[in-house]
């Protein structure tokens, strides 16, 4: 599926934002906007993973669902612990206004959620899941990433953990599982065209985060 989204995988993962953010340049007026649409968008990603495990079927299938929803519960108050650090109280978060590109991309994943299986729902929650993984792997191998009093050093620590990318091999596990359960050839087509979508809107939610600076600039 990461294949066939053609060059929107490549534009999601090598965005300007990611690319600001690996030279530490990135205004801190987008990095905030998007660590408070973030917060948002995880309370909607947990609805999300908890629809997920009333889809599945087997008990073992199930665990692996909940622990992913519990791991997102457990994230949000870490979230607001960094978001103290710049700046942002827990009251700033929860009154938000979601972002147009919060609500197209949250909403997306729970229509199709709502509307297809939860090999339909996965597929629109690994973008997500995989990307941040590849994106965090691949800022902490770079050497001209010098995260030695870096702004957001901790930020691409996080999605180079050893703990997250359990999390996110464990979802490939599943959806490989899934796959083998549900998958046929005139499926792969559908689904890869929710995981591309998906992948689009991520893209989106990077450039709200520097649209937000160019307007505070303005």
């Amino acid at each position: 599926m990461r294949e066939h989204t053609g060059s929107n995988w490549h534009a999601y993962v090598t965005h300007a934002f990611v690319q600001q953010l690996a030279k530490g340049t990135l205004p801190i007026t987008a990095f905030k906007h998007y660590l408070v649409q973030d917060y948002l968008f995880l309370t909607h990603f947990a609805r999300a993973y908890a629809l997920l495990v009333s889809k599945l079927r087997s008990v073992r299938h199930m665990r692996f669902a909940t622990a992913a929803l519990n791991a997102t519960l457990d994230e949000l108050p870490l979230h607001i612990h960094y978001c103290a650090q710049w700046g942002i109280d827990e009251k700033q978060l929860q009154t938000a206004t979601e972002a147009f590109e919060t609500i197209a991309y949250t909403r997306y994943v729970l229509d199709i959620g709502h509307a297809g299986d939860s090999l339909d729902l996965l597929s629109a929650l690994l973008p997500c899941v995989a990307g941040y993984a590849e994106i965090g792997l691949t800022l902490l191998q770079r050497p001209d990433v010098q995260l030695e009093r870096h702004p957001y050093a901790a930020w691409i620590h996080n999605y180079g953990d050893a703990a997250y990318l359990d999390g996110v091999k464990s979802a490939l596990a599943l959806m490989d599982e899934l796959w083998r359960e549900r998958g046929t050839e005139s499926r792969f087509e559908e689904v890869s065209a929710i995981f591309t979508t998906a992948t689009q809107l991520e893209t989106r939610f990077w450039q709200m985060g520097l649209n937000a600076a160019s307007e505070a600039s303005v």
